[in-house]
């Protein structure tokens, strides 16, 4: 099968388009024949394995895991023997986890991982897209245990995490605000926020605004400055915060007199959560953003793309 394999840490072209044996699913284990993935933020980290912590987890000098990619959308070819919750034939969409691999033509996954049929009502592309920032999302703000009313701040609103973000924290009942750059107000808006920040013209931590969640999901936020405009008891997500906001994150959780949470780390999930965002989708509660398409065959351009950290919503791979 096809595959985009990368030997060693570095930029775009260090993935290159070859062929590698195609994998024979275990007795849990459903066979998928994928036809779309997706380019997010994580998967240029591991490229660049930065920071560097990147590579205690991943391979020090080189990759152990040397396809890339940890959301999918495609058509079950074969189950194992044991399975009994899929079927050949199946449209399934989903989230690998650490496992990776679905910049490949397949990818067997247990039948029991974070997987569901796909909603009739999106194309691949866009299933593929919603599993990223649709499953960060979700963990962090079940984690905040948002509730109804209260007040969220999405910082990065128009990116792949933030755009899921707004979209749920609207489903949960609460009064969201998205901040973004002038271009994409009106996507913003589109989304359901109730209000809509211009950060090229407006510092949300400078109009007195106070929130009971701040969502940052770009690592582009001063702490220091968001901690006057959160609530007492407020909730602080970090979504994609590196080792030195982490350790920050930690200290002002343990020290803060507002009594804060901090959440940021890895995130986890299930079935149940991939369930979830199906069920939203049907009911049109929840819309995959996809900013730009790329074949299979043009993934140095897509991360390329990515890289550059303005894309808005999801960049999409078809894989055939």
């Amino acid at each position: 099968m096809k595959a985009i394999v990368y030997t060693q840490y570095g930029s775009p072209e260090v993935l290159t388009l070859t062929n590698v044996e195609k994998p024979i699913p275990k007795s849990n284990e459903i066979l998928i024949r994928i036809k779309a993935t997706a380019v997010n933020s994580g998967d240029v980290r591991l490229r660049k394995a930065d920071p560097f912590a990147v590579r205690l987890f991943f391979g020090l000098f080189k990759p152990k895991k040397e396809i890339l990619g940890s959301v999918f959308s495609g058509e079950i070819e074969s189950v194992g023997s044991a399975v009994q919750r899929f079927k050949v034939g199946d449209d399934v969409f989903g989230h690998t986890d650490m496992s990776f691999g679905t910049y490949a033509e397949y990818k067997c996954f247990p039948e029991n991982g974070s997987i569901a049929l796909k909603p009739t009502t999106i194309s691949h592309n866009e299933a593929a897209a919603i599993s990223f920032g649709g499953v960060t999302a979700l963990h962090f703000l079940k984690k905040a245990s948002i509730q109804h009313g209260q007040k969220v701040i999405v910082v990065g609103a128009s990116g792949a995490v933030g755009s899921a973000a707004v979209q749920l924290a609207k489903h949960f009942g609460a009064i969201v605000t998205g901040v973004c750059s002038t271009a994409n107000v009106a996507l913003v808006k589109s989304l359901g926020a109730d209000k809509v920040i211009d950060y090229t013209k407006e510092d949300f931590t400078k109009n007195e605004e106070m929130y009971d969640v701040i969502f940052d999901s770009v690592n582009k936020m001063s702490l220091s400055d968001s901690l006057g405009s959160l609530k007492i008891y407020g909730t602080l997500i970090l979504s994609a915060a590196g080792l030195s906001k982490t350790l920050n994150g930690a200290r002002i959780s343990m020290t803060s007199n507002k009594k804060i949470k901090v959440l940021t780390g890895m995130i986890s999930h299930s079935s149940d959560d991939i369930n979830f965002l199906k069920k939203l989708i049907e009911l049109g509660q929840l819309k995959p953003v996809i900013d730009k398409t790329y074949p299979m065959e043009q993934m140095v351009e897509a991360h390329t793309y990515v890289e550059k950290g303005h894309k808005k919503g999801n960049v999409a791979i078809e894989i055939n």
